[in-house]
């Protein structure tokens, strides 16, 4: 039998979607991690950055789960928040509770905010957690305690002097006066990503900072490689951003896929904020010889 999913992205970050909820829990205890790369295939499969799983919990409205592309765990998605919580309302008829809606995650429970709702959903705002700043919480191999706001490595043979941010998942971030837009991330992020001072592999941003209020990003994530945009990542920028002096409390972070607004009091603050789009593409179904060692 096929598997039905729902095709969703936020500022061109993409997933295949999945309600494994109530009856269908037991029947979708599938190897998600080995089917993730035919799924996710942009051209042998249906095409995406990964799939979220929606389960059930105790711990709050829902619990999603992310398998990157790649099969691996993607513990924390700022986009995929955000698109799942507009399929949690929308389409599953979940309500907010004075406005908030608590979803289990990777990296704890999160709350999406979104004030007066209506029907439909375009943008989500998400308390996304407090920035992890110690070395063994981001986690990275680090000589002295956080913040680690110059952090150098070596990697495709070229020096980065790196700030690093936990956000529920690891982040490396790199700020250069030349154009994002020039830098050959292909080539590049791998090496970062896998490099040994980050022992669960990393998330790489290069970022200009092209004003207190306005930074510019790109983003190798970890398992997926390039994509349009990474919530978490947007967050890091702007934490990262925020300890080096080079922006203000609020920005907008801008990516290959759109524009999100970030928002972090420092250090002491108990969430960064991120507000952006939730779009449903379209609906299908995943063929059932797709997923292997165990079929629905």
């Amino acid at each position: 039998m096929a598997i039905p999913f729902l095709k969703v992205q936020g500022a061109g970050n993409d997933f295949v979607l999945v309600d494994a909820r109530g009856p269908l829990a037991e029947r979708l205890r599938l190897d998600w991690s080995a089917a993730a790369p035919q799924i996710c295939d942009r051209h042998f499969g249906i095409g995406a950055d990964g799939i979220l799983l929606v389960e059930d919990t105790e711990a709050a409205a829902a619990r999603m789960t992310i398998v990157n592309a790649d099969g691996s765990d993607g513990q924390m998605c700022g986009n995929g928040f955000r698109c799942f919580t507009k399929y949690l309302i929308e389409r599953a008829g979940l309500q907010p509770t004075d406005g908030r809606l608590p979803i289990e995650t990777g990296a704890g429970v999160l709350h999406a905010e979104l004030g007066e709702t209506t029907d439909e959903i375009d943008q989500v705002r998400v308390a996304v957690g407090p920035a992890w700043l110690q070395p063994d919480q981001i986690p990275v191999h680090a000589p002295t305690p956080g913040p680690i706001l110059l952090h150098n490595i070596r990697a495709a043979d070229r020096e980065f002097n790196l700030t690093c941010v936990g956000m529920g998942n690891p982040h490396a971030v790199w700020f250069t006066d030349d154009d994002v837009a020039d830098f050959p991330l292909a080539e590049i992020g791998p090496a970062v990503e896998h490099h040994p001072d980050f022992p669960q592999r990393v998330n790489f941003e290069i970022v200009n900072a092209l004003a207190p209020n306005h930074l510019k990003m790109r983003v190798w994530e970890r398992g997926v490689g390039e994509t349009l945009a990474c919530g978490s990542g947007a967050c890091a920028v702007l934490v990262a951003a925020r300890l080096r002096g080079l922006a203000d409390a609020q920005a907008t972070v801008s990516l290959p896929g759109g524009d999100l607004q970030i928002a972090w009091d420092g250090p002491e603050a108990p969430s960064v904020y991120m507000t952006g789009p939730a779009e449903f593409a379209f609906e299908g179904a995943i063929p059932s010889e797709w997923i292997p060692n165990g079929h629905p």
